[in-house]
């Protein structure tokens, strides 16, 4: 098995863990020490947001493929907590 595909794994496996423990710690390291405002943050929301419910598939991965790496992993642990907090109840 390639390094790549290994650490794929364990990344994939770190992130089904934290959603069973709901323990933000990891997260918080991965995204603490990130080079973003606020308002870099609230805008990347809002455009995931709105592109994420249109019906334009391609526009929509387009955007995605152009997000810098800081950028997915924002995106990444925004759905991690989202998916924490809508399985709550």
């Amino acid at each position: 098995m390639s390094d790549a595909i290994q650490k794929q794994q364990q990344i994939d496996q770190g992130v089904m863990d934290t959603l069973k423990e709901r323990d933000h710690s990891v997260l918080a390291q991965q995204v603490n020490p990130l080079t973003c405002t606020h308002n870099d943050i609230i805008e990347l929301l809002a455009q995931y947001m709105a592109l994420s419910e249109q019906d334009n598939d391609d526009l929509f991965d387009h955007w995605f493929d152009n997000l810098t790496k800081e950028q997915h992993t924002l995106l990444k642990v925004f759905e991690v907590y989202r998916g924490q907090y809508e399985h709550q109840n």
